[in-house]
């Protein structure tokens, strides 16, 4: 009987608050009577308690959510909106179930007297190393609220930095796709005809059509072998990727040499490196420390480990600028303008406005691409299928001669 009363599954609830507003969530509990009593205690009358399924559909909770739910707790914070009722309105303010039980849990432990870093590196899927410590520094400093201001700006900064980058990368992937597909559905269904046709005129065909003929019949005979090599490939991509950091670094060097792209991930890694460090810096933690964080939000191993580099200098009393230079990966500007805050003693400012800097560069490099993308796939897709159909008709203005 013990036992039983410690498992927990899922329910789901709707009900009304003390002003009449109806809510709903989703709660872990051993049974329907510990929901309505717990919903009770918190001041809302449950009207409908149901077990979920289990095949119920899983809300993932995303990287927007916390940014929405920081930014949320920031602006209740400032406000003067005590922290476990700024937990509950955010958690009522949220659609999605998993993360109202995320925050009812954390709420939870911060009411039992563990302090708010702690309750968030309970959940490092969530709240990363960087977070949690900007959140320590806030509430050992006692501005738990601009910290979280901060965060909530960094989050919101990334994830538009993020989403340029996707943007940027995603249709030239999606048209090449498309185009592989296309061109595929050719050699299968298309090209076959061609060929028999051509068979049964007898023609010496030109060396262009006799090698999209060839092609065809690879893809008609081994077109299970092509689609295993594409999808292994994929595959042993992705599980490299996952599981081997000298894959990573490898790519990730590889990454920043393309063409047209390569600048554009530099600048949005320079952005992402300038903005992370100036939030750091600018919430009271030591640069050595800050460092330390920086370089595990780099998203590029070159800058982590160029950064790595820099912390154990900085740590032996170098300067920064100093030591920037020296990596010989960083730009100009942010040598430059890192050497002006120390000087200054306005590091976070000059930090924040090289990050400023580089997202607007990445605004513009993203606008540029697309508009650069455009012609060069038109061309590209233009010679491949325009080929294609020059090599099929070339025998055609050829059968007058045969016949």
């Amino acid at each position: 009987m013990a036992l039983a009363k410690t498992i927990e599954v899922p329910f789901l609830w709707e009900g009304t608050d003390k002003t009449g507003k109806k809510v709903k969530g989703q709660m872990l509990a051993p049974g329907e009577a510990f929901v309505r009593q717990t919903l009770r205690r918190q001041g809302i009358n449950a009207t409908k308690v149901n077990k979920q399924s289990v095949f119920a559909r899983v809300h993932k909770i995303t990287e927007k959510d916390i940014a929405l739910f920081t930014r949320q707790l920031a602006t209740m914070l400032k406000a003067g909106v005590p922290l476990l009722q700024a937990f509950d309105i955010s958690a009522r303010s949220h659609a999605n179930p998993s993360l109202q039980r995320l925050l009812g849990e954390i709420k939870s432990d911060v009411e039992t007297g563990t302090s708010m870093n702690a309750a968030f590196r309970k959940h490092p899927q969530y709240f990363d190393g960087l977070y949690c410590n900007l959140v320590h520094a806030g509430e050992q400093a006692g501005i738990l609220d601009s910290v979280l201001d901060r965060v909530a700006t960094y989050k919101e900064k990334m994830l538009a930095l993020k989403g340029q980058i996707k943007s940027a990368l995603f249709y030239p992937i999606i048209v090449l796709i498309v185009a592989f597909v296309i061109t595929a559905g050719i050699m299968l269904f298309v090209i076959p005809a061609f060929k028999d046709l051509y068979g049964k005129a007898g023609a010496d065909l030109p060396a262009l059509t006799m090698i999209v003929l060839h092609i065809s019949d690879l893809f008609v005979n081994y077109w299970y072998l092509i689609l295993l090599c594409i999808g292994g490939g994929v595959f042993a991509v992705t599980q490299a990727w996952k599981r081997s950091p000298a894959f990573r670094a490898r790519m990730d060097a590889w990454m920043l040499k393309i063409p047209v792209f390569g600048p554009l991930i530099e600048k949005a890694t320079v952005a992402r490196w300038s903005r992370t460090f100036a939030s750091m810096f600018a919430a009271g933690v030591p640069m050595v420390e800050a460092l330390d964080s920086v370089a595990g939000a780099a998203g590029n191993h070159v800058f982590m480990e160029a950064t790595q580099a820099i912390r154990s200098q900085v740590a032996t009393g170098s300067s920064l600028a100093s030591c920037l230079q020296g990596a010989g990966v960083f730009p100009n500007m942010l040598i430059q303008m890192v050497a002006i805050g120390e000087e200054s003693g306005s590091l976070d400012s000059m930090l924040s406005k090289v990050a400023d800097y580089y997202e607007r560069e990445v605004d513009d490099a993203v606008a540029g691409l697309s508009s650069l993308m455009e012609p060069f796939i038109m061309v590209i897709l233009g010679t491949l299928i325009g080929g294609i159909v020059i090599a099929m008709y070339l025998p055609i203005f050829k059968m007058g001669s045969v016949v």
